[in-house]
């Protein structure tokens, strides 16, 4: 499980130190993805293969499903986390997350997200005050 936030700092080769706790789950290979809200997510090898798998059961023959599916693989990338605990991120992954130098890598459950700094602290910022209805209407369909 991936729990916490931590500031780090892109390199000049585009690669970024993944947290010691992050790197004892998730091996040495994983793989970026695109995500939502501008961010990459991560996983271990075997948790984007389940996240995949999900993403399968739904039909090719829905365009919603195809533009999820391809949203998330396309630009998708196996990497190496190399002897230093970094991982080295594409320049495509850079630019969807507007990645440059000062980045937070945060622990989401079953995933970690790399956040450009301001991205992150603008989107706490719009969330802060919503939050609340959020966990409302989720315990409302009996999901918290």
């Amino acid at each position: 499980m991936f729990l916490g936030e931590y500031q780090h700092t892109l390199d000049a080769k585009g690669r970024v130190s993944l947290p010691r706790k992050f790197r004892d789950v998730t091996g040495t290979r994983i793989v970026v993805s695109k995500g939502l809200d501008d961010c990459l997510y991560v996983y271990p090898d075997q948790g984007y293969k389940a996240f995949l798998d999900k993403l399968g059961t739904a039909s090719d023959f829905d365009r919603n499903s195809r533009a999820v599916r391809r949203f998330f693989t396309a630009g998708a990338v196996e990497v190496e986390v190399d002897s230093a605990g970094r991982i080295a991120i594409s320049p495509a992954l850079r630019k969807h997350a507007d990645l440059d130098r000062d980045v937070i890598v945060a622990g989401v459950g079953d995933h970690v997200e790399i956040w450009d700094a301001a991205t992150w602290a603008s989107y706490e910022d719009r969330n802060a005050t919503t939050i609340e209805d959020a966990a409302e209407e989720l315990a409302r369909q009996g999901i918290l």
